[in-house]
Order: structure tokens, then sequence, then C-alpha cells
């Protein structure tokens, strides 16, 4: 044997391929499953609290009294939304290294669709902040802010509906899950095109099936470590990264 041959490197096994895109999609996966959970907690505060919370329907006098008594709360809160359009981006990017293996194409799609709505997200926020320029006119600028989100929600809803079938397709994703997230992502949908198309509609179905989102985030953190891509998802080993 000569002193070339010895040095010769080896070619990767087909294990350790397989091992490799098991530990991407264990870490991707729990990646995604935090920033989804820490989204909620910043979402549910910023939206439901420091905008929602402080508006009066109908009444724009006394809404625009309650941001200016609470400035700070309201200030916190649009960096909370704008905290959540940033990781939107993270976990769109996780999401996309989890289900590769799958397919690399709905993969692309789902996370285009993602940040898509993310830069959407961050136009609607923008709204907000004319608020804090223009007490008198919050109400006007918050409902501005609702519509362009309402609106954005439509790839959000594509993007939940993609994700549903790579993770039906994965075989290390409980197929109800993919269920889940299929209803999830019907739900924002339908409560897009119901405001789009009966004028007042007030529908949020969405409140109840967005939920199958949240699941998800629970299971890649709680379970999402022991992700094993079956034969499906075999791919060169030097294709993982973006």
């Amino acid at each position: 044997m000569t002193r070339a041959t010895l040095e010769r490197p080896t070619a990767p096994t087909t294990e350790s391929v397989d091992a490799e895109a098991s530990q991407v999609v264990r870490k991707a996966g729990t990646t995604a499953g935090v920033g989804l959970l820490l989204m909620s907690v910043l979402s549910a505060f910023g939206y439901l609290v420091a905008v929602k919370g402080l508006v009066v329907p109908g009444d724009a006098a006394r809404t625009a009294k309650n941001v200016a008594g609470h400035e700070a709360v309201f200030r916190f809160g649009i960096l909370s939304l704008y905290l959540v359009a940033a990781l939107d981006v993270v976990v769109a990017r996780a999401l996309y290294r989890m289900f590769k293996p799958v397919s690399e194409a709905l993969s692309k799609l789902a996370a285009w669709l993602r940040v898509a709505y993310a830069g959407v997200f961050v136009v609607a926020i923008s709204q907000l902040v004319g608020v804090l320029r223009l007490h008198g006119q919050a109400l006007g600028h918050i409902d501005t802010f609702t519509d362009i989100w309402d609106a954005g929600l439509v790839l959000f809803g594509l993007n939940l509906l993609v994700l549903a079938c790579l993770a039906c397709r994965s075989g290390y994703v409980p197929t109800m899950l993919g269920v889940l997230l299929a209803i999830a992502g019907f739900g924002y949908v339908f409560d897009t095109v119901v405001r789009a198309l009966v004028r007042g509609s007030s529908s949020d179905v969405s409140a109840v099936t967005g939920l199958g989102e949240f699941v998800f985030a629970l299971w890649l953190v709680i379970r999402g470590r022991r992700n094993q891509p079956g034969p499906r998802s075999q791919i060169a080993s030097r294709s993982w990264r973006l």
C-alpha cells in the first residue's frame, strides 16, 4: 500500500450522511420550535395587550387618550411586533432546513411565503409607529395596521398549508400535526377572504384553528429533537446549507 493510498480521503458513508441529516433536522426543528414559542409570547403582548388592549372600537378620542396615557406600553408593543417579524425569518430558515430532505422546492416555497409575510407585517407595523407622532389619529392608524396585517395573513396561511404537506410527507413528523397545520392555514386564509368579501365581517376562525401551529411548536421543542429522517429523506451530504 503506497503513501498516497494511505493519505487518500475516504468518501462519506451512507451512515455518516444519514447521521448528519438527522442532526440538521433535529437542530433546525428545535430552533423553529423555540422561535415559534417566543413569537407566541411576543405577539400576545404586542398585539393583544399593547395595541388591541388600548383600542376602544368606534371611539377615536378614547383610543387616542389610552395610547397617550400608556405610550411606554405601546412602544414596547411595537418593539415586540418587530421582534416577531424578525423571528419569522429565523423560523422560515429553520423550517426550510428541517424539511429540505422531504422536498427542497416545497421547503423553499414555504420559506419564501413566510419571509414575504414578514415583510408585509413590517409594513403594517410601520402604521403603529405613526401613532406615536399623531396620537389623535391613533384609531385610524391601528385600523390600517390591522387591514394590512389581515391581507398578509393569506401568505401566512399558504405557508402553513405547504408546511402541512411537507409534514405529512416527511415520515418523521406525526401526520396529525400536518393535519393541524393544514387546518390552521385554512383558517387564516378563510378569515382574510371573508373579511375582504363581506364588509364589516369579524370572522376570527383562525383564533381557534391557529392553535395547530402552537401545538406544532410544542412538539418541535419537546419531541422534535428525536426526528429521524427515513429513506425518503436521504440527500447528498453537501446540500444542507442555504
